[in-house]
């Protein structure tokens, strides 16, 4: 026989994966984003599970948030290697606010399609620092870019993702979807959907596109993806996918050479793509423009590199303030 507590958290967890699926197909979002959505939701069914409580829809109630954010707050977290932080170290406060954005989104979710159920707008957020925007100066984006060795097909292929990245701000997860007939290398631009479902058109710099055709002439394979590994067994029956770049080793990649050239910061596809935009706002461009560019849903998001470029202004002025006088 199913006992209540059964059958309610069969109800929960039928619900988290239905929500999931929602966010797949109707939002289009990434499968990392789904990724870190079933992880944030799975952590609060399972404490629901070891705290013995009720898991049905109704019983969400503030008071079962408020003792959820308590545990998120004071869950230890498991180093793999040594670092400077404590052993004691607890989840930031920026990851809890991604499990508490999560259970929002899903409560939402569930209004929408007539459930009866807690108000997501009961939950507050938590307070974060604000989030500090690491990028490059000119000289350091020109010592990485300048930093494979050419004489390889894989040197020549970093070359061009290099270039790519800085030139367009794709996030890394668009770069690697790319295909090699969706490009338009003569109108230097092509069409992309980003995170959420957002479409726009990405520009590319004359030097990107030098790169990529050096790139393409010393392929002599047939595989649709642009960017492709080149060690391992490949075959001419090996699937396109198969021999897809990841997202995990184009990361790899760049943080190996920003360490060759001994950057002051750990570079990653998303210093480039703050790069990018720091770039074109500190040149004069509109924030529109480059939300635009990023492919960010909202100004908000995009106005986190307004702060970065409060120096730049600041030197505009003490260097011309008063000087007609």
């Amino acid at each position: 026989m199913v006992s209540s507590a059964q059958k309610n958290s069969s109800e929960l967890s039928k619900k988290i994966d239905e929500f999931l699926e929602y966010l797949e197909v109707e939002r289009g979002s990434s499968s990392l984003t789904i990724r870190n959505y079933r992880h944030y939701l799975n952590r609060f069914l399972d404490w629901l599970r070891k705290e013995g409580i009720r898991l049905g829809l109704r019983d969400i109630n503030p008071e079962l948030v408020r003792q959820y954010r308590v545990f998120l707050s004071r869950l230890p977290i498991k180093f793999s290697r040594p670092y400077s932080r404590s052993k004691d170290s607890t989840l930031g406060r920026r990851t809890q606010a991604y499990h508490v954005i999560a259970l929002r989104s899903f409560l939402r979710w569930l209004i929408k399609n007539d459930y009866e159920v807690m108000s997501p707008d009961k939950i507050d957020l938590p307070k974060v620092s604000e989030r500090q925007v690491k990028f490059l100066t000119g000289e350091q984006i020109d010592r990485l870019l300048n930093a494979p060795t050419l004489s390889t097909v894989q040197g020549k292929r970093d070359k061009a993702i290099l270039e790519v990245l800085f030139s367009t701000g794709l996030r890394v997860s668009e770069l690697v979807r790319l295909d090699r007939d969706k490009l338009d290398l003569q109108r230097r631009e092509f069409g992309i959907v980003g995170k959420g479902g957002k479409a726009r058109i990405v520009f590319l710099s004359q030097r990107a596109v030098n790169w990529l055709e050096n790139y393409l002439k010393v392929r002599e394979d047939k595989f649709k993806p642009l960017f492709i590994r080149h060690k391992g067994a490949i075959s001419p029956s090996t699937s396109d996918e198969k021999v897809r770049l990841t997202s995990r080793s184009v990361q790899r990649m760049i943080k190996k050479y920003g360490e060759k050239m001994k950057l002051p910061i750990e570079v990653t596809p998303h210093v480039l793509r703050h790069s990018f935009a720091t770039d074109l706002l500190m040149a004069g461009a509109d924030i529109r423009s480059v939300q635009e560019m990023l492919g960010h849903k909202n100004i908000q998001t995009t106005q986190i590199y307004t702060h970065v470029t409060h120096k730049h202004l600041r030197e505009i002025h003490d260097a011309f303030h008063g000087k007609g006088r």
